[in-house]
């Protein structure tokens, strides 16, 4: 405020009749008073809000031949004045009505730039599928893209508001949120981008039998979340992404022979190469047994009443099941065996002795008469029937894959989300 001259030396008396017609004339303030004495400034009265009696101060302050200024004026308190209201709003209405132009612009280019993002992302989307196999890879990619375009947009829009400051705040602060998001957020961000990692690895398809984390299952699902495997005993479970990644993952449907073995215990007394041979002859005739790779039977240990032998063979997966298969196979090498004289000991209840133990029956005759006759101590009736290769309780040697893909046909899904396994290279037909 420029400072009021009233002459080159200015009394005091002037100083009053000047400021006071200056404060009467302005119309603000209620009684206003002032008196001087040697150049010291009192005023009193009072005002509507603070920025006028600061106002008066600084008039007085400034003004010619004042020493000091005591600034008495007080501030009305009232609790709702309705001319602040309203002229609250008269600001307000001028501020719009002057913005108007600036928002017609800022709507224009959000407008076109909004469109730009949505072609770009579309663009970005078609021009990946040719070369990203991974739906959700190619949805970060294109949807990113979309939002560089419209925080470039935004950016425009608050430097032609005249909101530069404000522009590189936000630019600035996009990777700050991000982070504070992905802290925040650290286990759903974590199997997000396990997800992704699946999708681009593809460790499985849907309809594979898998063992993730000791769950064995077929899979039906893999979504931003989670990975829903259809259990054998037919229930569905949902896997995070983030343990499936971690986790060591078998596929027993990524190749279609699977190996298949058990152990079998055979007495002391019998030769090891003729129960080698039985058990070949077993699986050299099973239909369900693959020739390459060839089956072995092997010695695997010397228990403390049986010799132990490891049977290990071959079947294909896609056509039978393993499960079946070795059922099968355990049962027909049981009775061939047994067909054969080859013991089987049971290790916790059986007592072996090496010199064999005689046993003495007598028959008594008609007469009464007690002739002495030594006959064997065990006669072993064995039944000669040929024992078919699957039984009813076996269900057949197909595999149940099919069984349980027609069951997962009409599961109810935990969600409707976007299978990531969809769509990709060399995709298993979903079951």
């Amino acid at each position: 405020m420029a400072r009021v001259d009233v002459e080159p030396v200015a009394r005091d008396d002037q100083i009053r009749d000047r400021l006071e017609r200056i404060l009467i004339a302005t119309g603000w303030f209620d009684d206003p008073r002032v008196r001087v004495e040697e150049g010291v400034v009192f005023i009193s009265g009072r005002a509507e809000t603070e920025e006028l009696r600061t106002w008066a101060g600084n008039l007085a302050r400034n003004t010619q031949g004042v020493a000091a200024v005591a600034n008495q004026i007080s501030v009305k308190e009232t609790i709702w004045d309705p001319r602040r209201a309203q002229s609250g709003v008269a600001s307000l209405v001028r501020d719009i009505v002057r913005s108007l132009p600036v928002l017609v612009v800022a709507l224009v280019i959000l407008s076109f730039f909004a469109v730009a993002a949505w072609v770009i992302t579309r663009g970005v989307r078609n021009v990946l599928t040719r070369r990203i196999h991974s739906r959700l890879l190619r949805g970060l990619f294109a949807r990113g893209a979309g939002v560089v375009v419209m925080v470039a947009g935004l950016y425009i829009v608050l430097r032609i508001a005249g909101l530069t400051q404000l522009a590189l705040t936000i630019i600035g602060g996009t990777g700050l949120i991000g982070l504070a998001v992905g802290i925040a957020f650290r286990d759903i961000t974590e199997n997000y981008l396990a997800s992704i990692f699946l999708s681009l690895q593809r460790p499985f398809y849907n309809g594979d039998l898998v063992e993730i984390a000791g769950v064995t299952g077929f899979v039906r699902q893999l979504n931003v979340r989670t990975t829903i495997l259809l259990a054998l005993d037919g229930t569905l479970i949902q896997l995070p992404n983030a343990t499936v990644y971690k986790s060591s993952i078998r596929n027993f449907s990524s190749t279609p022979n699977l190996r298949v073995d058990f152990a079998v215990g055979i007495g002391y007394d019998d030769r090891i190469d003729e129960a080698q041979e039985v058990a070949l002859g077993v699986l050299a005739e099973h239909p369900a047994v693959l020739e390459d790779p060839e089956p072995w039977v092997l010695a695997e240990e010397l228990g403390s009443a049986t010799v132990t032998l490891r049977v290990f063979f071959w079947v294909n997966g896609l056509e039978h099941s393993r499960f079946k298969v070795r059922s099968s196979v355990i049962r027909l090498i049981k009775r061939s065996f047994q067909d054969h004289g080859i013991s089987m000991p049971d290790e916790a209840r059986e007592v072996i002795f090496p010199q064999g133990v005689p046993v003495t029956m007598h028959t008594e005759t008609p007469g009464g008469a007690q002739p002495d006759a030594t006959v064997p101590a065990q006669v072993q009736r064995i039944d000669r029937t040929p024992e078919a290769v699957v039984t009813p309780a076996e269900g057949g040697l197909s595999s149940e894959a099919e069984t349980i893909e027609e069951q997962a046909r009409q599961v109810r899904q935990p969600d409707e989300q976007e299978d990531l396994l969809r769509g990709g290279a060399n995709p298993k037909p979903d079951p």
